[in-house]
């Protein structure tokens, strides 16, 4: 059974730092590509950053680029999402997710989800 946890969440001051934690089991393939992706209150899912099987490739949504970086361990099977100056704006519920498709941000193609961290940027 597959299983995608998220950790890392809380409540951050704007212009502060987070490092988020998708722990992933289960998956039967090496050839995952992992997604991190943010849903705000009243607001459409949004693909925030992706990584490569290998690690060796990475794409940024514009909302985050510039001031992110995502990376993976795969000794423990764990992808981190780093997202320096946050802002209000990226208060949202993120969520990881898995697929099998090459790297993109387009939810459809993803086949597996956790279930959420909640990121809330206020002073």
């Amino acid at each position: 059974q597959v299983q995608l946890v998220e950790s890392g969440g809380g409540l951050v001051q704007p212009g502060g730092s987070l490092r988020l934690s998708c722990a992933a089991s289960g998956l039967t393939s090496d050839y995952y590509v992992i997604g991190w992706f943010r849903q705000a209150p009243g607001k459409e899912r949004e693909g925030v950053s992706c990584i490569s099987s290998s690690g060796g490739g990475t794409y940024y949504g514009a909302s985050v680029k510039g001031r992110s970086t995502i990376s993976r361990d795969d000794a423990k099977n764990t992808v981190y999402l780093q997202v320096d100056s946050l802002k209000p704006e990226d208060t949202a519920v993120y969520y990881c997710a898995a697929t099998r498709y090459g790297l993109g941000l387009t939810s459809w193609q993803y086949d597996y989800w956790g279930q959420g961290t909640q990121v809330t940027v206020s002073s």
